[in-house]
């Protein structure tokens, strides 16, 4: 209890940071607006920047409550590694789970911590995009499929797809202190989990994650706002 009582309150200082210091363009797509209700999953595209949780001021008060108490969420080993981030994101996050970004043990621990009360927060591109839209290695950003094998396991609730604008305009990697009073924004797609699967049904001959990613990235290339 103590544990969601901080990352609630974490949430809520993040919350109010971001209404004092930026301006939020919030778009909805689809015809499911304003109901954060049923909502199991999230998919969080075009990651740019450490700084992100400022998108906690698109949530309602309430979803971010339901957040603390049942968010379990893959992190990156090395970034939860870090003195002062990873300590952030584990107060945030009582459940971020450590995982090294390949297909070992630390990933099927984190997949066997899917259950029915959970709500499943992914980055599906697993790094983060650079100023020159490369990852770290010079590799160009795309989703991977671990998203995929998380919807083999969901049959009922919602998906949430949230489109970042991007946020290297605040603080791209390698910078420390964000900048201020900047105008970010992202547009927020709800669907059933269950109309989302049954559309790949109909994709003959393209194995399910396979056609989840494909997806995806359609999605991170056309729906992304612009600032």
């Amino acid at each position: 209890m103590m544990r969601t009582l901080i990352s609630f309150i974490l949430m809520l200082w993040l919350k109010l940071l971001a209404k004092c210091f930026y301006t939020l363009k919030l778009e909805w797509i689809g015809p499911i607006k304003n109901d954060f209700s049923q909502i199991r999953l999230i998919i969080f595209l075009n990651h740019t920047s450490l700084y992100e949780p400022i998108y906690a001021d698109a949530a309602p008060v309430s979803f971010l409550y339901q957040m603390a108490k049942k968010m379990v969420a893959p992190a990156a080993d090395v970034t939860m590694n870090r003195p002062l981030v990873g300590l952030f994101f584990k107060l945030l996050g009582p459940k971020f789970v450590p995982i090294t970004r390949k297909r070992d043990k630390t990933w099927f621990h984190f997949l066997k911590l899917i259950k029915e009360r959970h709500i499943i927060l992914i980055l599906p591109e697993g790094r983060m995009m650079r100023g020159n839209g490369l990852d770290k290695h010079g590799k160009p950003m795309d989703v991977r499929s671990g998203v995929a094998e998380i919807l083999e396991q969901m049959d009922d609730g919602r998906v949430m797809i949230a489109y970042s604008g991007g946020l290297h305009h605040v603080q791209h990697p390698g910078q420390f202190f964000p900048r201020v009073f900047k105008k970010i924004a992202m547009n927020i797609e709800i669907m059933e989990i269950s109309a989302y699967k049954n559309q790949f049904e109909q994709t003959t001959g393209i194995p399910f994650r396979k056609a989840v990613v494909a997806d995806l990235n359609h999605r991170l290339k056309t729906n992304c706002p612009k600032l």
